[in-house]
């Protein structure tokens, strides 16, 4: 490798809003992140599904369940596709 060229990778220190601390290795130095896997909902089990004003049962009532449709006989996109390349080949 050419000398000069690349930055340096440095050890470095990375410190969390919730006050962890990791030790790893960076071209920046001492850097601070506002979240990490120690404080992070998704990680610590904290993670609530919130269906604010109902949005499911209403996107359920506007559209129907997708097996009522096919049970009236609809065609779906991609057979209605298949359909149109096999008479193109004929």
């Amino acid at each position: 490798m050419k000398s000069g060229k690349h930055p340096e990778y440095n050890p470095t220190t990375i410190i969390c809003a919730c006050g962890a601390v990791y030790q790893t290795r960076s071209t920046r130095d001492n850097l601070k992140i506002g979240i990490c896997s120690a404080c992070h909902p998704f990680f610590t089990g904290e993670q609530k599904f919130i269906d604010t004003a109902g949005r499911v049962e209403k996107f359920s009532r506007r559209y129907g369940s997708v097996h009522a449709t096919r049970a009236q006989g609809t065609v779906s996109a991609t057979q209605a596709q298949a359909s149109k390349l096999a008479t193109k080949k004929r």
